[in-house]
């Protein structure tokens, strides 16, 4: 079986700018390529992740690299006003996203794995889980109006590959020096690497990518789970 994404519509939901980049760039770009229309939810600012010097107005610069790295893809980008650190799963912040995708209208969406190490993440997860299928219930009333039917649902690799069972992999190769380029737009990060809290995030990025792609006999790959349990070996 070979996926091909023609005619489909891919819509990532992260909780801050550059996780696109280093969890899922690769198979938006590849989507892009073979047909799909693309588009970024960012549900939290970035603001509290300063490099040194500081930057007084992070998050408007953050919002600007991510512009920036969704332009590279040609994909549409919605953001959310969450500061970092302090987003949770709410009624509101469901209903925001649910009429996020009814905007949109996607046919798959990329999410946070709900084991992920970050509460943002986990955050992001439950509430992206909840939207995906609100999103296609009438009961659930917002500007837009409801979609025929939920969109498929995959939970994105974690940073780091910690508590994540692959299901399948999407081989990337091709890619990597899109999911550079658009991690090369995030400089208030990159400028981050000799923060030893802090990971250099074009190493790890790459890192991960060959290590998932070694896993799947490709030579990079970004790993997914669905969100009903089916496994493969190979990379897509």
């Amino acid at each position: 079986m070979k996926l091909n994404f023609e005619q489909e519509r891919l819509l990532a939901v992260v909780a801050h700018p550059d996780d696109a980049e280093l969890l899922c760039a690769g198979t938006l770009a590849r989507a892009r390529h073979e047909g799909a229309a693309i588009g970024i939810c960012v549900l939290c600012q970035g603001d509290k992740g300063q490099p040194e010097p500081p930057i007084h107005n992070l998050a408007e610069v953050r919002q600007q690299e991510m512009q920036s790295a969704a332009k590279l893809l040609g994909a549409d980008l919605f953001f959310g006003e969450n500061p970092d650190g302090a987003l949770f799963d709410s009624l509101e912040q469901r209903r925001q996203l649910t009429e996020i995708m009814r905007q949109f209208s996607p046919t798959l969406v990329l999410a946070h794995s709900q084991s992920d190490y970050h509460a943002d993440h986990r955050a992001a997860s439950v509430i992206t889980e909840a939207a995906t299928w609100f999103s296609a219930s009438v009961g659930n009333q917002t500007q837009s109006p409801a979609l025929k039917q939920p969109p498929a649902l995959w939970w994105m690799d974690t940073v780091n590959m910690t508590q994540f069972e692959p299901y399948f992999y999407i081989d990337v190769s091709q890619y990597v020096d899109t999911k550079l380029a658009m991690l090369d737009c995030h400089q208030s990060q990159l400028q981050r690497g000799k923060d030893t809290s802090f990971s250099p995030l074009r190493d790890l990025m790459l890192q991960q990518c060959a290590a998932r792609g070694a896993q799947s006999s490709v030579s990079s790959a970004e790993a997914f789970q669905s969100h009903t349990a089916w496994k493969r070996c190979a990379a897509w």
